[in-house]
């Protein structure tokens, strides 16, 4: 069985997030989509939101499971018995930053590889720090991410 890990921090998901794991999806028995636990960053959503929302989104895909992890990445692929990262790339300047996240995990774990699928065009320009800049102001973000993510936005930034 082939699986493939798709980590990030998630906050919150986003359509070029959902573009990755349905096309991961279809090449892979087995996504998990791992939420990052980073006690150096200061999400707008908790894990257990974000993993909710995650699941909500993929409820659509009976082979993507939903989790979190904390630590090295490889450790987690370990555990998880998975042999492929995926990730989703926007813009070259993404690829510079995932070569060496690529390259140091090869350095750690041999056995893993990464894959890098290119984001849709109609999503190319969607981050998850755009999406909540653009949501504290009150805009809708209904285009950019799925409709429970943009009320959980509006509720998280007082507007609901």
């Amino acid at each position: 069985m082939k699986v493939a890990v798709y980590p990030g921090s998630f906050d919150p998901i986003t359509y070029g997030h959902l573009d990755i794991i349905e096309r991961g999806a279809k090449i892979f028995d087995r996504v998990v989509v791992a939420v990052l636990i980073n006690s150096a960053k200061k999400p707008l959503f908790t894990v257990d939101e974000r993993q909710q929302m995650i699941q909500n989104a993929t409820r659509h895909l009976p082979n993507v499971e939903v989790d979190s992890f904390e630590g090295l990445l490889v450790d987690y692929m370990r555990k998880r018995q998975a042999q492929v990262i995926l990730r989703g790339l926007r813009a070259i300047s993404d690829f510079e930053y995932e070569l060496q996240i690529a390259s140091i995990n090869k350095k750690m774990n041999d056995e893993v590889e990464t894959l890098f699928l290119m984001t849709n065009n109609r999503h190319s320009f969607i981050s998850s720090s755009m999406v909540k800049e653009v949501a504290r102001y009150g805009a809708d973000v209904k285009d950019l991410v799925p409709e429970d993510v943009a009320e959980a936005l509006s509720i998280k930034f007082g507007y609901k």
